[in-house]
């Protein structure tokens, strides 16, 4: 039946094989043993030294733990039976690293079957049992751990409480030791350790491969316990076994010394391994070359140090040394340039302590949260940040060196050693050779008269939050290369555009005529709703870039004939705004602020004027601007229609044509007059106008035809409104005058074509020969300076020659 609880809610039980279950969580036998040797280092224990060795008892080979700390009384040894019960706290800074209250049974289980543990505390000894093989030899339903308590003694016996009888009789029946004399011969053995209190534990039926052979190998080297290369399957082939551990696989992985060296990454306890002390290692002071950087998450109100450096035992293991609370969690792991195989992070070993991480049940990893994937993260980009700066320093001292940096890592930038007595670090003078020091080390051998005394405390760390990071003087190099690069891309295109806009107007200066006018007249005499004339559009082209184009002479009008007709109050579309572009402009000239623009006004209606009334035409003088040639057509509606003066209609016989014709002088642009009526409101620049010149003037040959139509059809309405009062042949007359102008309007735009096609290709030979001329220009230069810089060295050579003989 369940246990109850006292208000009869039944109580959660844990059956004999979870001891088992649980142990599964070190998939690494090495991991098991940390976690013994956790319980030990703790600030509640607060050992100074730690013995693990092997042992044969009653013929079973068996592992034996043991410290010298403060030990354990009844209820603490029970808390250490049983699950989940961590209640440890931090003592002079000292940090505990157990926080599951699962470390003890988990490893312990994970070793080999059965642990019994002997403890000394300044309270009495204890002595309790965690055993497989007795709960199955029992038959019990729950976990059971006998725990007895030891209350006076002598030299062959001891008594125990009434209520710890049957836990003795259990521990007699199913350990190895079979009699209270045995018993007391184990709890002896830790005052031995030159301390009165301690704990010791043993482990016995410990797990075997299928072979029926332990998991260890203590044969290889009596001084280390191994895991042999056919249990460790990661290894690979059995006969490059040798090989690749002292290559490729860290020594860590395979042999328990070389592992506890870096346990901790400031050892304050000291391991003795069969008999032979550990050789601990400060690792953050261990490497070559070292540098120290920082990392600022955004969850964290301080920085994070990193450590980096270059290994110099071994350049092919290397990785993230990740620890938590002062204990190894991972080791060599690889991050970012280091995954890629490209030879990258080779050697380098980078050292953080993340204790804002979680560690996992077994601590062999951290738990997969945001947190340490962007810890991960940031670890690859500091380690290829000092990769590279490494690389671009060696270059700086020694160009020539093709040697890599980590194959000239040999010996580590200090050189620290631990007393054995106090267990405190001490810096040796450089030019100290550790392999040759003794193998226990104390204070009074420090050759530094300041720290040769085990009272005299550790060199004190600079505080990590006055501690600048390393300087990365690749990203400043970069920085000013990228600089220089960007000021040579700009110089040659800000010299090119002036280089070949002066030669461009040159060689347009050269292969143009004098200034010719050519003009081109459209009149139209139509009389509009309110009885006005509207006012007649004359467009007149100012070109010095054309050759001298044939004007077209308008032919003299005569009577009409047919009735009149309204022509449209706007011919060519309003040029005040500047259009987008033709894909055909190259983009280099679109930001040019001196293109061609060209204006037109609508035409207004003027009432009150007889239909014989024809305006008198109006001619203003070009005017030169300060920059070139361009034209501006300018179709004015305010211009009023006077009536014709007697001398006008004398002279002529007809009516006169109002023109009005504006110029603007810019820096030698070619004016395409068809290209502005096709394109309305666009400029275009010179060098880009012999495809759309020619598609612009087709397209003004067709809005002449509309025009046209457009002109009879609302001649014809106005007719029929009976809105003219002009005889009907006189109209007729004067369409016929106006067509034969269009007409030659259009053949003169059609001479303008051919015209402007030959002088684009002039334009195009000219600046490929100027460009060939200023490339020879440019190499002539650079050939005299160079002769002028052999001379003047020449010439400073004779004068320090002849310094020499005078």
């Amino acid at each position: 039946m369940a246990a109850q609880a006292g208000g009869g809610v039944p109580l959660s039980t844990l059956a004999p094989k979870y001891l088992h279950t649980n142990s599964t969580s070190h998939t690494w036998s090495f991991s098991a043993i940390a976690g013994l040797i956790d319980n030990a280092y703790d600030p509640d224990v607060s050992a100074k030294q730690f013995w693990i060795d092997k042992t044969m008892i009653k013929e079973k080979l068996c592992l034996t733990f043991m410290d010298n700390g403060n030990g354990l009384d009844h209820e603490t040894m029970h808390k250490m039976l049983s699950f989940g019960y961590s209640d440890k706290t931090a003592i002079k800074g000292h940090v505990p690293i157990g926080m599951y209250g699962n470390g003890f049974k988990s490893g312990s289980m994970r070793l080999g079957k059965d642990a019994i543990v002997f403890s000394k505390s300044e309270s009495g000894m204890c002595i309790g049992m965690l055993s497989q093989t007795y709960l199955e030899l029992i038959g019990a339903n729950q976990i059971q751990v006998p725990i007895v308590c030891i209350t006076e003694r002598n030299l062959i016996s001891f008594s125990v409480r009434e209520e710890h009888r049957a836990s003795l009789q259990d521990i007699l029946c199913y350990s190895l030791f079979k009699t209270r004399e045995e018993l007391l011969a184990e709890l002896d053995a830790i005052t031995s350790s030159f301390s009165q209190t301690g704990t010791r534990i043993i482990i016995w039926n410990l797990r075997r491969t299928a072979t029926d052979a332990t998991e260890f190998d203590f044969e290889t080297d009596r001084y280390d316990i191994r895991i042999p290369s056919e249990v460790y399957e990661a290894i690979g082939d059995p006969s490059k076994v040798s090989d690749r551990m002292t290559s490729h696989i860290p020594e860590t992985v395979y042999s328990l010394r070389a592992y506890c060296s870096i346990l901790y990454l400031k050892p304050r306890m000291q391991v003795v391994l069969r008999s032979k002390t550990v050789k601990t290692v400060l690792i953050a002071k261990s490497l070559a070359c070292m540098r120290k950087d920082f990392y600022k998450p955004i969850f964290l109100n301080k920085r994070v140090p990193i450590h980096f450096g270059f290994n110099t035992k071994s350049k092919d293991q290397y990785g993230v040394m990740m620890y938590h609370k002062n204990r190894l969690i991972k080791a060599y792991e690889r991050v970012g340039c280091q995954l890629k195989a490209n030879n990258m992070g080779v050697g380098v070993i980078g050292i953080i302590e993340c204790n804002f991480l979680d560690p996992t049940h077994n601590k062999q990893s951290f738990i997969e949260s945001d947190k340490y994937r962007k810890t991960m993260n940031n670890l690859g980009i500091k380690l290829e940040e000092y990769w590279k700066e490494t690389q671009y320093r060696m270059k700086q001292e020694d160009p020539t060196n093709s040697i890599q940096v980590e194959d000239t890592m040999k010996q580590p930038d200090q050189n620290w050693i631990q007393c054995n007595g106090c267990l405190k670090w001490r810096r040796l003078p450089d030019g100290i050779d550790c392999s040759k020091l003794p193998t226990e080390w104390f204070c009074r051998m420090n050759p530094d008269p300041q720290f040769r005394s085990c009272h005299a405390e550790e060199e004190p760390e600079a505080s990590d939050d006055e501690q600048p990071s390393y300087r990365k003087t690749y990203k400043e190099q970069e920085r000013e290369d990228k600089m220089k690069k960007e000021k040579i891309q700009q110089s040659p295109s800000t010299s090119s555009n002036v280089g070949s806009s002066s030669l461009l107007e040159g060689a347009v200066r050269a292969v143009t005529p004098p200034l010719r006018t050519a003009t081109i007249s459209q009149a139209a005499v139509s009389p509009s709703m309110n009885d006005g004339l509207p006012v007649v559009t004359v467009v007149s082209l100012v070109s010095p870039n054309l050759p001298a184009l044939k004007r077209a002479q308008p032919s003299p009008l005569s009577t009409p004939k047919r009735p009149k007709v309204n022509l449209p109050h706007r011919i060519s579309g309003t040029l005040a705004e500047r259009d987008t572009r033709s894909p055909s402009v190259p983009p280099h000239m679109e930001d040019s602020d001196d293109d061609i623009s060209i204006l037109e006004a609508c035409s207004t209606p003027k009432p009150a004027k007889p239909v014989d009334d024809v305006s008198r035409v109006k001619k203003e003088q070009t005017e030169e601007g300060v920059n070139g040639v361009s034209m501006l057509l300018d179709c004015t509606d305010d211009a009023a229609v006077d009536p014709p003066s007697e001398k006008t209609t004398a002279e002529t016989g007809r009516p006169t044509v109002s023109a009005t014709t504006q110029t603007e002088v810019f820096n030698v642009k070619l004016e395409k007059e068809s290209q502005s009526l096709k394109e309305g409101n666009r400029t275009v620049e010179p060098g880009t106008f012999s495809t759309n010149a020619t598609q612009s003037l087709n397209a003004q040959s067709l809005k002449t035809t509309e025009i046209k139509q457009e002109k009879n059809s609302q001649g014809e309405e106005n007719m029929q409104n009976g809105e003219t009062h002009v005889e009907k042949s006189t109209t007729e007359k004067q369409q016929d005058d106006l067509l034969e102008l269009l007409q030659d309007a259009i053949q003169e735009r059609d001479g303008f074509k051919e015209e402007l096609q030959k002088v684009t290709c002039q334009l195009q030979e000219m600046q490929k020969k100027l460009s060939e001329a200023s490339q020879k220009t440019s190499s002539k230069q650079s050939f005299q300076a160079e002769k002028s810089e052999e001379r003047d060295y020449k010439a400073l050579f004779e004068r320090v020659k002849q310094e020499e003989f005078d």
